[in-house]
């Protein structure tokens, strides 16, 4: 998910040794979406990290080329965001965030545009009020458009190009009629970018059964709507990006855990925002039709010890070593098609088996 929503932004840095670090701020959100895993979470543990613990990370984003503050709540909640915005600036990354732009107000954006932020994206779930507001519950498409117009005048009045912006669209079965108009929906907003998600994390029935994604490789029904969003945003001269409908063998998801991490509110540094819920562990997934509880991960709380020491720790570096691999084979099996004299098309390679957590993750799949 790092990847597909903010790629752009990690591609024009200068290469540090990180692509992206997603800082959660808050797990809290005024939200109760549909596709969310707070839904039926009754051990949903609310934090905010204080802005003492946010400066101890300073020093290593000298060392990231993104960072991403949010993580399972709103980051707007959070009282010192501005702060955090300008601190982060300061030692050099892009940074931005994704929100549902709840209670956005004027003199909010102002603070944040003032502290320097690079980007913002907005999450919305329909191009009609109807649509959006039923599965994003509590949020309301017309108040995602009014911070859009905050935004837009604000920059104006500051002469400013940044921060850049654009929508993230969770497609599910009870929207994805509407998704070929989404980049219409975009450029009437003046939004220029648009990225199409896949619910990732499913508990319940309603998310397992509004999933457009499926299991299998091959052709998916909703394909030609897809298709279609592509083509008007073609035509509109919008940017579109879309995940696979269909499963795939990927030797790294997108999360891609060699270059990206996630640091939860309470300090834990995993590979991704998938690993680290703010739930008691075991936590519940659906897997492929099949219920599943899975292991929080985490490899050390860099409140207590430093990055480096967390980072070489051997189980991280044996987790990652997996994806290595993976992508090796990968590697290989190209370099081999290559040098072979009568360039005969190959099988795909059978990859190497991820990390355990991740078997039962839809990530690993394309999705």
């Amino acid at each position: 998910m790092i990847e597909k929503i903010f790629g752009k932004f990690l591609r024009r840095r200068k290469r540090r040794p990180f692509s992206a670090w997603q800082i959660e701020l808050t797990t809290r959100c005024p939200l109760q979406c549909k596709m969310c895993i707070r839904r039926e979470s009754a051990d949903w543990q609310y934090q905010d990290m204080t802005l003492e613990d946010f400066k101890k990370l300073l020093p290593y984003l000298r060392e990231v080329e993104t960072v991403v503050l949010e993580g399972w709540g709103e980051s707007l909640l959070h009282k010192d965001l501005s702060e955090c915005v300008r601190l982060a600036k300061k030692e050099g990354p892009q940074v931005g965030f994704v929100t549902s732009a709840k209670g956005l107000t004027k003199d909010r954006v102002s603070e944040l545009i003032e502290a320097g932020l690079d980007f913002v994206g907005f999450s919305i779930a329909g191009i009609t009020p109807e649509t959006h507001d039923a599965i994003r519950v509590n949020s309301h498409l017309e108040e995602i458009l009014n911070a859009l117009h905050f935004f837009y005048d604000e920059k104006k009045r500051q002469k400013l190009l940044r921060p850049k912006m654009h929508l993230v669209f969770l497609m599910v079965k009870d929207n994805i009629e509407e998704v070929p108009f989404v980049p219409s929906f975009a450029k009437e907003a003046e939004i220029e970018e648009v990225i199409l998600t896949n619910i990732c994390h499913c508990i319940n029935v309603w998310q397992e059964e509004n999933r457009v994604f499926v299991w299998e490789s091959g052709e998916n029904k909703y394909e030609n709507i897809l298709k279609r969003a592509e083509a008007n945003a073609r035509d509109l001269k919008i940017q579109i990006k879309r995940p696979s409908l269909s499963a795939i063998d990927v030797p790294i998801c997108e999360e891609n855990p060699l270059r990206n991490l996630y640091i939860s509110a309470d300090g834990k540094v995993s590979p991704c925002v998938y690993l680290y819920p703010p739930l008691a562990s075991p936590f519940k997934r659906i897997f492929c039709g099949r219920e599943y509880w899975v292991e929080k991960v985490d490899f050390g709380d860099i409140m207590k010890r430093s990055f480096p020491e967390i980072w070489e720790d051997h189980h991280y570096v044996g987790f990652r070593d997996l994806f290595m691999e993976r992508a090796k084979t990968i590697r290989e099996s190209y370099l081999s098609l290559w040098d072979s004299p009568k360039m005969k098309k190959i099988d795909e390679p059978s990859l190497p088996e991820p990390p355990m957590p991740c078997k039962t993750c839809h990530k690993i799949l394309g999705v």
